[in-house]
């Protein structure tokens, strides 16, 4: 995820991209986020001494999808690399069956494993990812899983111009009918 904020902007990785406000630096707070909450408190390992008060319980709605004017750039991407070393060390230190308590999900449902937070906090990252692909498209046409992987076929500018194209007349002859 991280590299789809290399080369922008101030502007670009904090501007609302969607019309609910998605945005590249937002992404990576929230999955930082995720990750600090599932392998930290939930299995009695918290990161923060004292959180902040985008990650409290009585934050506004949405804190975790967007950075203040006071965070930087490298305070996020910072958090989140923190955020992997404090989540292995977690996955290291626990087997995939120990339990762990979800404190702000609903009463009888906060109990779960360190597997099944694997597997929730892999698909949340994946489905962001995939948002951090899209808005970097949108913003410069930088595709790809990574940096040196763009998983789309090689082909040149007005290749990928003709194809869009296609899209839009098979799309429109779609709704005629």
């Amino acid at each position: 995820m991280l590299w789809k904020l290399d080369g922008l902007s101030e502007y670009d990785v904090r501007r609302p991209h969607t019309p609910t406000g998605t945005n590249l630096l937002g992404l990576v707070k929230h999955v930082a986020g995720v990750e600090l909450g599932y392998f930290g408190s939930t299995f009695g390992r918290p990161f923060f001494d004292e959180p902040p008060s985008w990650f409290a319980p009585d934050a506004e709605p949405n804190a975790d999808m967007w950075a203040t004017a006071d965070e930087s750039r490298e305070q996020i991407v910072g958090l989140y690399r923190q955020a992997w070393l404090h989540t292995d060390d977690a996955v290291a230190a626990l087997p995939l069956g120990a339990t762990g308590h979800v404190p702000w999900w609903p009463e009888g449902q906060r109990e779960v494993t360190l597997h099944h937070v694997l597997v929730r906090v892999i698909a949340d990252t994946h489905r962001h990812a995939g948002h951090a692909d899209l808005i970097r498209e949108l913003v410069d046409g930088a595709v790809g899983m990574r940096k040196d992987n763009s998983s789309i076929p090689p082909e040149d500018q007005a290749w990928w111009e003709e194809y869009r194209g296609r899209l839009e007349r098979v799309a429109r002859a779609a709704q005629q009918g």
